[in-house]
């Protein structure tokens, strides 16, 4: 296997030298495990103590096997950011490398996950005292939007993207924040839960083409920046001859436009899907993942 890069510790880079951080392994096998394990359990009891306009008979049922590939796919796209080749470039090499890794994190691999997450899963952790309030609060359109683009955008600033790049442990937590606020920005457009639900497709649509708008300043202030913002890159071994510079615009480009092509695409998802439906309403968009199923309101 061609080796992609040398790093300066005299490692490898590529396919044929990938790096395990077991640290993820062991934190996505035990989602994993407890996604499974309450996939297995108590089937029969899930819908007992709903009110009937939530209780359907998709309660009694445990995920379906493309609910299944969904999560462990999106389990298997984390894997694959935060180990081997890309964390590799990420950490030691190139900056748009680790825009293509924030971009796993936070557009792939999140709705992935929550395609894989039927409702009545996540539905206990409602009835948690103060949860259930914060969640409502946090998963609201606006909150959801905010909170989103105010973490990219305070992350990616040079004082706290340096901290990060300094301090493994501040890293972590960059990289988990991403994550959080992706599965809440994703939340009205692929909420399985009708207390928390999905805003209507006309507003999908709206919510798409303004969260590229943020995403696209921060990729601008990066893209034509006339310094290196991130020191770190710049005192790191060179690769496929990229300097500095031009590594820090190749970044920003691929956040700008990928980034923005992302939502433009789920925004044509979304109008087909209103167009084949026909209502304007939250309940129109919250479909049952069953397919051949469209019954409005199912979980």
């Amino acid at each position: 296997m061609t080796v992609l890069a040398l790093l300066h510790d005299g490692t490898r880079i590529g396919l044929s030298a990938w790096t395990i951080h077991w640290s993820t392994v062991v934190g996505l096998a035990a989602l994993g495990a407890l996604y499974f394990w309450r996939a297995r359990i108590a089937p029969a009891d899930r819908g007992a103590t709903l009110p009937a306009s939530i209780a359907t008979d998709e309660t009694h049922r445990t995920p379906t096997h493309g609910q299944r590939l969904s999560f462990v796919a999106g389990l298997l796209v984390i894997f694959v950011s935060l180990n081997g080749p890309i964390h590799d470039l990420s950490d030691y090499y190139l900056f748009s490398a680790h825009m293509v890794q924030h971009l796993l994190l936070t557009l792939v691999a999140p709705p992935l996950l929550l395609a894989g997450v039927p409702g009545w899963m996540l539905r206990p952790a409602l009835a948690v005292r103060g949860i259930g309030a914060i969640a409502r609060r946090v998963t609201r359109v606006g909150a959801a939007y905010l909170i989103f683009n105010l973490v990219v955008a305070a992350w990616h600033l040079p004082p706290i993207y340096n901290t990060a790049m300094a301090n493994h442990g501040v890293h972590i937590a960059q990289h988990l924040m991403f994550m959080a606020a992706a599965v809440l920005m994703w939340w009205p457009l692929m909420s399985p839960l009708p207390e928390l639900p999905r805003i209507a497709y006309p507003a999908q649509m709206l919510y798409c083409f303004l969260m590229t708008i943020p995403m696209s300043i921060v990729s601008i202030y990066i893209t034509m920046a006339d310094s290196v913002l991130y020191p770190a890159y710049a005192a790191a071994p060179r690769t496929w001859g990229l300097s500095p510079m031009e590594d820090q615009m190749i970044g920003g480009l691929i956040m700008w436009i990928p980034g923005g092509l992302f939502f433009l695409g789920v925004m044509s998802v979304v109008f087909f899907k209103w167009s084949a439906r026909g209502e304007d309403h939250a309940a129109g968009a919250q479909i049952d993942w069953r397919p051949g199923v469209h019954a409005a309101g199912k979980v």
